[in-house]
C-alpha cells in the first residue's frame, strides 16, 4: 500500500527555477561531465543521486564550475574514502581569503554594517581589501605566521570579518566568540589554542543598551599567557584603560587597519595577489587543502568545549556549494542572517563574500523592545534578498502580532531558518506576512560540519514542517537500532559517505579518540549526528529533535520538538520544555515545563487545553505526567534548549557534572531545575 504523501505547501516558480544557479550547474554538469542530472530543470533528486554516488566526479565538478584558484593542482579528488580520515584533494594548495576577496569589484558593496538603532554604513570591495591587507601586515609584524592562532572577542561587525580574513590570508588559524560570553567562558575556549594575538572590542549593543566589555576584555587577555599582542577595536566609542594594565602590547584597530605599507609585505608561496587601496596588495599564503582555517567550539554545556577544526579547502567548497547552489547567492544579492559570532551561522555570513554577494552584519537584539521589527525594516531598506533567522524568532513574531508586511519586503526571495526544527505552523505565517512567492528554507546542519545536511534549493518543493531534501553531496539516511536505513520511520540521522567539510580533527585530540567517539562509535565508518529524523518517501526530511533527548514512553518514541510545536502554538504559552526522565525504580517521569505569556494563568482549564493539544496534535501516548510553570527555559548561548542537562538535573546528577554555567543564557535556572528534581525525589521517598 502506498503512503499518501501530502501535497507541497510551496512549489517554485518554473521560470525562476530555470534561471537559478543550481540549474545552471546541472546543465554545466550534463555538458562537461556527461551526467543526466541536467536533463530536467526540476529533477533535484537526479542531481542529488549523482552527487552522492560519484563523490569524485561531483566534488571535482564543484571545483571546476566555481573555478577554484589553486597555487598547485590536486593529484586526485578523493585519495582515501573513509570516515574519519578521508583525504580530499591531496597536493592542492590554495587560500580561503583569496577566494573571499577575488569576486568583489572595487565599487561593489561587500559588507553592510547594521545595528538595532537602524544605523549603518557600507564597506566597498576596495575598502575591504585594503583593511584586510593592513591588518594582515600588522599581524605579521606582531609575529603571526601560518599555523599560529588569532582569536577574536568580538560582536558581529565588519571588524570581525576583516580580522578573520587577515588571519586566514596568512595561514593563521582563527577562532571567535561573542562578547556576551563571560571572559572565563571565552578563556575556556581560547586558552586551549595558545593564541598569539587577541582582537577585542570595547563593547556591543543589545536591547537598547550599550554593554561595556572593556574589563572583560582585560580579564580575558590576562587569562591567555601566550599572547604577544592585543588589538583593541573601538566599536561603541568607550575609552580604553591604560596600556600598562594589559599583559601584552596593545595595538589600536585604527592603526592596524589603516597602514600604508601593507603592500610591502612579501609572502612566500602566495597565490595571486589581490589589489588593495592605493596600490596596496594582499598576498595570501597558499596552504595545503586541509590546512586549518578556523576552530569552532561545541556549546560546552558539559566540561570544556570541544574545538572543532575545519580546513581551508573543505570550507571553501562546502560553502560555495551551499551558498551559491542552495541559497542561489551571487553578485547583486544581499544576505542578512541574524547570528552571533560564536554560532556557525556567522561563518556562513562571512562566506557570503565567496559568492560575490553582499553580506550584512548586525549588532544588537533580533527584536529590541523599542523596535521589535527592526530586522524586517532593515531588510526592506537595504533590499535584502536572503533573510535568515531562527524558529523562535518567526514564532515570536507571529505570537506577538508583529506584521513584517508593513515594510516593502519585495526583494526577499528566501527566508532561511535554522537552529531547531521549524514547526508547520510557521509556514503559512511567512507566506501571509512576508510574501507568497518566498521560499521558506528550513535547514538542519551543525557546527560540526559548519554547514547543512538538509534544506531546500530553488528547484525543490516545500512541505510545511519538513526540509525539502538532503543537500547536494550529503549521503544522508535515517538508521534504525540495527543500523539499517529506514524510510517513513523515525531513525538516527547518519551520513554514510564523507564530506569535505567534516572536521579535520578536534583540537588537543592527538590520537583522534574523542573525535571517533563523538561521531563514529554507534555505527563504525558512518557519521551519527545525534538527531532523530524521518526520511520520507517523497524525498524530504523531518527533524524530531536530539536523539539523546527523545521521549520514549513504553517503547514508543517521539521527538521533543513535536511536543514543543503544538504547545507553543497556544497563545498562553511563551515557551515549553518537555523531558522524559528514567527513574531508579524503573518508572518514567515526563513533565512539561511551560513559560506563560504575559497575563496568562496556569489553571486546570489551561492544563486541559495543553493536554488536548498534545493528544490531538502530537501523540496520545505522550501526554505529560505533570504540567509545571517555570520562570524560563535555559538555553545554550546559540539558543538551543538544554534538554539533556535539565533531564540529568531532574534525575539527581550534580549540577557541576551536568552543565558549565558559563555556557547557559540564564545560569540561575540551573539551580531552579535542580531544586525541582530534588523536591520530586523527596516526595517519592528517594532523598535529596
Amino acid at each position: 500500500m502506498n503512503t499518501p504523501y501530502p501535497a507541497p505547501f510551496f512549489t517554485p516558480d518554473p521560470k525562476a527555477a530555470a534561471t537559478s544557479r543550481i540549474v545552471d550547474f546541472a546543465r554545466w554538469a550534463a555538458r562537461h561531465r556527461g551526467v543526466s542530472a541536467g536533463a530536467d530543470d526540476s529533477d533535484y533528486a537526479a542531481l542529488h543521486r549523482w552527487s552522492v554516488t560519484d563523490l569524485e566526479d561531483f566534488w571535482g565538478a564543484v571545483w571546476e564550475y566555481f573555478d577554484v584558484d589553486a597555487e598547485t593542482p590536486y593529484e586526485r579528488v578523493l585519495a582515501e574514502e573513509r570516515m574519519p580520515g578521508a583525504r580530499w584533494f591531496p597536493g592542492a594548495t590554495l587560500n580561503y581569503a583569496h577566494h573571499a576577496l577575488r569576486n568583489l569589484a572595487d565599487d561593489d558593496v561587500a559588507i553592510v554594517a547594521l545595528d538595532e538603532t537602524g544605523a549603518g554604513y557600507e564597506v566597498t570591495g576596495k575598502q575591504l581589501r585594503a583593511q584586510v591587507a593592513s591588518v594582515a601586515a600588522t599581524l605579521r609584524e606582531l609575529g603571526v605566521s601560518a599555523g599560529d592562532r588569532v582569536v577574536g572577542y568580538l560582536p558581529n561587525t565588519p571588524h570581525t570579518i576583516v580580522a578573520f580574513l587577515a588571519a586566514a590570508s596568512l595561514g593563521a588559524v582563527w577562532s571567535v566568540c561573542g562578547q556576551d560570553y563571560a571572559p572565563t567562558a571565552a578563556a575556556d575556549r581560547f586558552a586551549q589554542l595558545g593564541p598569539t594575538v587577541l582582537i577585542t572590542a570595547d563593547g556591543y549593543l543589545f536591547n537598547g543598551a550599550t554593554h561595556d566589555r572593556r574589563d572583560a576584555a582585560l580579564e580575558l587577555a590576562r587569562a591567555l599567557p601566550t599572547l604577544k599582542a592585543t588589538v583593541l577595536v573601538g566599536h561603541v566609542g568607550l575609552p580604553w584603560p591604560s596600556r600598562a594594565a594589559y599583559p601584552s602590547p596593545l595595538v589600536p584597530w585604527e592603526e592596524a587597519a589603516t597602514r600604508t605599507d601593507a603592500g610591502a609585505v612579501d609572502a612566500v608561496d602566495a597565490v595571486d595577489a589581490v589589489d588593495g587601496e592605493d596600490g596596496e596588495e594582499l598576498a595570501c599564503t597558499a596552504v595545503p587543502f586541509d590546512h586549518p582555517l578556523w576552530v569552532v567550539f561545541s556549546s560546552g554545556t558539559t566540561g570544556l568545549p570541544k574545538g572543532i577544526v575545519h580546513g581551508h579547502g573543505g570550507v571553501l567548497l562546502e560553502h560555495l556549494k551551499t551558498l551559491r547552489l542552495h541559497s542561489d547567492l551571487g553578485p547583486g544579492d544581499r544576505l542578512l542572517w541574524y547570528t552571533t559570532t560564536h554560532w556557525m551561522m556567522w561563518n556562513l555570513v562571512a562566506s557570503t563574500l565567496l559568492t560575490g554577494a553582499t553580506t550584512c552584519t548586525y549588532d544588537g537584539s533580533p527584536a529590541p523592545l523599542a523596535r521589535p521589527d527592526v530586522l524586517w525594516e532593515l531588510a526592506a531598506r537595504h533590499r535584502v534578498t536572503v533573510f535568515g533567522t531562527s524558529p523562535q524568532y518567526l514564532l515570536g513574531m507571529a505570537k506577538f502580532g508583529i506584521d513584517p508586511s508593513v515594510h516593502d519586503l519585495s526583494s526577499i526571495r528566501v527566508v532561511g531558518c535554522t537552529g531547531s526544527a521549524l514547526p508547520a505552523s510557521a509556514y503559512p505565517w511567512v507566506r501571509d506576512h512576508v510574501g507568497d512567492g518566498v521560499l521558506l528554507a528550513s535547514i538542519t546542519g551543525g557546527t560540526d560540519i559548519v554547514s547543512g545536511f538538509a534544506g531546500s534549493a530553488p528547484t525543490t518543493p516545500v512541505w510545511a514542517g519538513e526540509l525539502s531534501a538532503p543537500h547536494l553531496g550529503v549521503s544522508l539516511a535515517a538508521y534504525d537500532a540495527e543500523g539499517l536505513p529506514v524510510v517513513d520511520q523515525v531513525g538516527e540521522l547518519v551520513v554514510t559517505r564523507p564530506m569535505p567539510s567534516m572536521p579535520l580533527r578536534f583540537w588537543n585530540d592527538a590520537d583522534g579518540s574523542r573525535y571517533r567517539e563523538a561521531y563514529f562509535s554507534a555505527y563504525p565508518g558512518v557519521w551519527r549526528h545525534g538527531d532523530w529524523i524521518t526520511a520520507t518517501g517523497h524525498g524530504s526530511v523531518i527533524v524530531h529533535g536530539r536523539s539523546d533527548s527523545t521521549l520514549n514512553r513504553n517503547g514508543v518514541r517521539l521527538g521533543s520538538a513535536d511536543i514543543h510545536d503544538v504547545v507553543e502554538r497556544l497563545p498562553e504559552i511563551a515557551e515549553a520544555l518537555v523531558i522524559g526522565a528514567e527513574e531508579p525504580d524503573g518508572g518514567y517521569w515526563m513533565p512539561l515545563f511551560v513559560v506563560l505569556a504575559a497575563g496568562a494563568t496556569l489553571d486546570d482549564a489551561l492544563r486541559d487545553r495543553i493536554r488536548d493539544a498534545i493528544r490531538t496534535g502530537a501523540s496520545p501516548r505522550h501526554v505529560p505526567d505533570e504540567i509545571l510553570e517555570v520562570p524560563a527555559v535555559p538555553h545554550t548561548r546559540t539558543g538551543k534548549k538544554l534538554e539533556v542537562p535539565v533531564k540529568r538535573l531532574l534525575q539527581g546528577a550534580p549540577a557541576e557534572q551536568v552543565v558549565n554555567r558559563a555556557t547557559v543564557d540564564a545560569p540561575d535556572l540551573i539551580d531552579h531545575y535542580a531544586r525541582l528534581g530534588a523536591e520530586r525525589r523527596r516526595r517519592r521517598g528517594g532523598g535529596g
